[in-house]
């Protein structure tokens, strides 16, 4: 399922707040529940989380309607607190996390190998609907 063609996408938010709640909203699971999702007709019924170089993720994602779900699991390549995250998902794909702090907001970065099932725009746009969600989520919360 992974991509050949070494092509990556990026997707990036400034969140008004400060690192450490960047942080904690981004990598707990009772918060990764509430906003990662694309669209408002799907949502996270599980999120586990073990945040440490060797450790695995499993966030599973489904159609509020109960029509189609799938698991996105992988394994954490490096963990920095409030720097970096990666790590390689099940079929070999490897995305890359950075949180930088500017002043009292925090970019994000999030660069990604696309799968090669769905055009790179869709996933994209995608990926920046889950972004944002998560941008929203953790100014309000």
């Amino acid at each position: 399922m992974g991509t050949s063609n070494g092509t990556k996408i990026t997707v990036q938010a400034v969140i008004q707040a400060p690192i450490e709640k960047v942080w904690i909203c981004w990598t707990e699971p009772a918060h990764i529940m509430k906003w990662n999702q694309a669209s408002e007709d799907w949502h996270v019924p599980n999120a586990e989380n073990d945040l440490r170089t060797g450790g695995k993720f499993l966030t599973r994602m489904e159609a509020k309607d109960g029509s189609m779900g799938f698991d996105f699991a992988g394994v954490y390549d490096e963990v920095n607190t409030h720097e970096l995250i990666s790590y390689t998902l099940g079929d070999g794909r490897q995305v890359e996390i950075t949180f930088m702090e500017q002043g009292s907001e925090t970019k994000v970065v999030e660069t990604f190998d696309p799968e090669s099932t769905n055009p790179v725009e869709f996933q994209q746009a995608g990926w920046q609907a889950i972004m944002d969600n998560f941008k929203a989520y953790t100014e309000r919360s």
